[in-house]
């Protein structure tokens, strides 16, 4: 992999900082938040002093049971090239679910959700990441992330299951520490384990972040902080292998720039400190291994069937040799079955946290209620931003009215979709109550709502003029009341 360096995750909010921070060698950017016919000034000024910059997916959702979208992967390309990367990464997820293979409407996430850690699913990950390979102009390389709760049944560790999609693909691994430690609070993963089963030799570069614990989940925010434990993880990796590249993430609440200085050191540091561990061992002859040996020691297990799977949650044996060559004879298929089994497991899980159905057995229902809460906060949250006249108009009442918004209506589009179907069912519903409010927001509705084509159902052009009905009495009743209290 090429030598990156110490890098930051570029973003709007701290472009100007970025630009000025000495010794930056590259910087990741959001793919989905940049226009590759305008790129933004910074990034271009950045470009044209030979940073590095990579683009950075989060939609493609290449561990959901559907095939990668021709549209989402062109966009990821168009970036790809238009910044000069020297390779583009995504994420090891799902982030919606529903569509054909359920025969239900889709809905999203709007976030990253874990893949369960099964055959199964590995085959159609295998599947989609190579449709992805195929589609993009540069290597790609898939993150692991952080997880709030577990898969039931579960027959591969992190580190195997990494390992064996790596082996299949020959995808480069960008390898989060601190999604290791919140798997290791939220899991009881151990991360010396996780790094033991890695193939490091597929290692791409490597994520910081910080995050915080609450009633003993830990959040990975991204906003907070990188703590010891997360330095210590990478010191770890450090002394195993010498990582390609090692970048900080941070995406809300960001700091005076002299202090993201500081967080960029303590990991040159941890980096550092890792490195000496690992000279002094292998000096001393107790070198850490450095992944191929004990990739091959997991592959021969895994594929085998030699040995019991490890790890503190899986709970069950390796498949016998004859189940493993079923497996590997099926690998790639990605078969219809074995997409729709999953993507009807994912919809269960999605429908549950975001639309109020039952969780599916066999998973942890606290857990769920924690994943729940934190996808709608996050999502009240990023309509906020793409929408920040809704927050304006609706005052102190904007989190509450949302959550409880959320609660009834999924995400079935992107967030600023979410947020003119927000707008919509306030009106629908006669709220706010404050008049002046209520013509706000219907005079923000209209401005972004446009014209739609006329449909040919006639039940469909019904339920439309009726809404156009419900919601012109909403703004005449505002504009009389404005009117009447005015005098």
């Amino acid at each position: 992999m090429e030598r990156l360096g110490t890098g930051i995750g570029w973003r709007p909010e701290i472009a100007d900082a970025v630009e000025r921070m000495p010794g930056l060698d590259w910087v990741e950017a959001v793919a989905e938040n940049v226009c590759p016919d305008h790129l933004p000034a910074s990034l271009r000024r950045l470009r044209e002093r030979g940073v590095t910059v990579v683009p950075h997916g989060v939609s493609l959702g290449l561990g959901g049971g559907e095939r990668p979208d021709e549209g989402r992967l062109k966009a990821l390309a168009e970036r790809a090239q238009a910044l000069g990367s020297p390779l583009v990464t995504e994420h090891i997820a799902f982030v919606r679910a529903g569509g054909p293979l359920t025969a239900s409407d889709r809905i999203e996430a709007g976030h990253l959700l874990p893949v369960p850690r099964t055959r199964d699913a590995l085959d159609v990950l295998c599947e989609n990441i190579r449709i992805a390979q195929d589609a993009l102009p540069v290597p790609l390389a898939v993150e692991n992330i952080a997880a709030l709760l577990a898969w039931p049944g579960e027959e591969l560790t992190e580190g195997q299951f990494l390992y064996e999609l790596a082996d299949r693909t020959g995808v480069g691994l960008l390898i989060d520490v601190a999604n290791l430690h919140t798997n290791h609070v939220n899991q009881g993963e151990d991360p010396a384990e996780a790094l033991s089963e890695l193939p490091l030799e597929a290692l791409a570069y490597v994520h910081v972040a910080g995050g915080f614990e609450r009633d003993g989940v830990w959040h990975d925010s991204h906003a907070h902080p990188v703590p010891r434990p997360v330095l210590d993880i990478l010191a770890d990796l450090a002394s195993r292998v010498a990582p390609p590249g090692v970048l900080l993430e941070r995406d809300e609440n960001f700091p005076a720039p002299e202090v993201l200085k500081g967080e960029l050191d303590a990991i040159a540091e941890a980096v550092e400190r890792g490195h000496a561990a690992g000279e002094r061992g292998h000096a001393a002859g107790t070198g850490r291994s450095r992944g191929t040996a004990t990739a091959t020691r997991i592959a021969t297990t895994v594929r085998t069937g030699t040995a019991t799977v490890p790890g503190p949650r899986s709970g069950c044996s390796a498949p016998d040799a004859a189940s493993a060559s079923a497996a590997a004879s099926a690998a790639g298929s990605g078969s219809e079955p074995v997409r729709q089994r999953l993507a009807l497991a994912q919809t269960a899980l999605l429908s549950a946290l975001v639309a109020g159905t039952p969780a599916p057995e066999g998973f942890d229902r606290a857990r769920l209620g924690v994943q729940a809460r934190a996808l709608a906060s996050k999502r009240a949250g990023v309509v906020a931003k793409v929408a920040p006249e809704l927050p304006v108009i609706l005052g102190d009442g904007y989190r509450s009215a949302f959550l409880a918004y959320a609660q009834r209506h999924p995400m079935r589009g992107g967030y600023r979709l979410d947020a003119m179907a927000f707008a919509e069912s306030l009106l629908l519903a006669g709220r706010p109550e404050d008049p002046a409010a209520r013509r706000k927001l219907h005079h923000w509705w209209r401005e972004r709502s446009g014209p739609a084509p006329r449909s040919r159902r006639p039940a469909v052009r019904v339920a439309r003029a009726a809404r156009r009905m419900l919601l012109r009495g909403a703004g005449r009743a505002s504009h009389t009341e404005h009117a009447s209290s005015a005098m």
